[in-house]
């Protein structure tokens, strides 16, 4: 009798997981075009099956360029839209039944999220780089806290890389790659390149990811406040450290007085600028910075 030999579980499951990786690779790498410019190259990704690719407003530096899909066709692009405060373009190519990208919640992005990157860094084509996600909703750099609405990681990024995506674990695209600081790549989210896809507002509306209710204080400092009932995983209440029970009593130097003071406040903010939120924890005042991003 010939003894078999069986791989150990853990190779196995890393087998498993590897396989899984590549597969889901796969499938982003499908969705992310070449867009060449006088000069170098870019990344770009399929956003809609009718032809519709996104990429940063750097890339797309003229207003028309060579666009060539995985698969190898070759077509021209002419911009159809800019975004220059976002560094967003969207180029519109002469072709249907793309294999367009599943657009992920970059609204629920966590730091410490798995990442990975598909571009064409120093000509190579579909090269993959990976990491984590550093942080979201913001971004520290050498100068301070940069403001707007990103998505900070770790994932290495060379020119070549800007305008592919930045996708999580299941191939769903979080963002954009647009720009390199020091050792870390910023991002912007998916959810603002939707609604500028989608042709919404420059701005969208800023989003904090909690729900409750107002409740009547006894307190000679505060009449009102509102009380936090949920705090959605990963969303910029969670990641600022508010939790189920913290009770409001100010945004941005505006009391909680009555139903209408939330929604009101949230009107004013701007998805990416950080607001200050004074709550109540346990009846002692506690000051939260949170940086609000945007949702569709």
């Amino acid at each position: 009798m010939v003894a078999t030999l069986e791989s150990p579980p853990a190779i196995g499951i890393a087998r498993v997981l590897s396989n899984a990786a590549a597969e889901t690779v796969g499938r982003v790498r499908d969705s992310v075009a070449v867009v060449y410019q006088r000069g170098g190259n870019g990344a770009g990704v399929i956003w809609r099956a009718d032809g519709q690719i996104v990429t940063n407003n750097h890339v797309a530096r003229h207003d028309r360029m060579e666009i060539v899909l995985a698969d190898g066709r070759h077509f021209t692009g002419i911009v159809a839209a800019r975004h220059p405060d976002r560094d967003l373009a969207v180029v519109k190519i002469a072709a249907e039944g793309l294999p367009a990208i599943e657009v992920g919640d970059s609204a629920t992005v966590r730091p410490g999220q798995l990442a990975f990157a598909v571009g064409h860094p120093l000509g190579w084509r579909d090269a993959i780089t990976a990491g984590i996600v550093v942080a979201a909703g913001q971004a520290a750099t050498a100068g301070g806290p940069r403001t707007g609405d990103y998505l900070q990681t770790d994932v290495a990024l060379l020119p070549g890389n800007s305008g592919g995506p930045l996708a999580d674990a299941h191939g769903r695209v979080i963002g954009i790659n647009t720009m390199v600081n020091g050792r870390l790549s910023l991002a912007i989210p998916s959810l603002a390149v939707e609604r500028f896809v989608s042709g919404g507002p420059a701005d969208g509306q800023a989003y904090l990811g909690l729900n409750g209710v107002v409740v009547p204080l006894r307190r000679t400092d505060h009449a009102a406040g509102f009380l936090i009932t949920e705090v959605e995983d990963g969303t910029p209440a969670d990641r600022a450290g508010l939790i189920v029970g913290d009770v409001i009593v100010a945004v941005a130097e505006r009391s909680i007085e009555d139903q209408e003071s939330l929604p009101a406040a949230m009107l004013r903010l701007k998805p990416g600028d950080a607001v200050a939120i004074q709550v109540l924890r346990g009846g002692e005042p506690r000051a939260f910075t949170v940086v609000p991003t945007e949702r569709a």
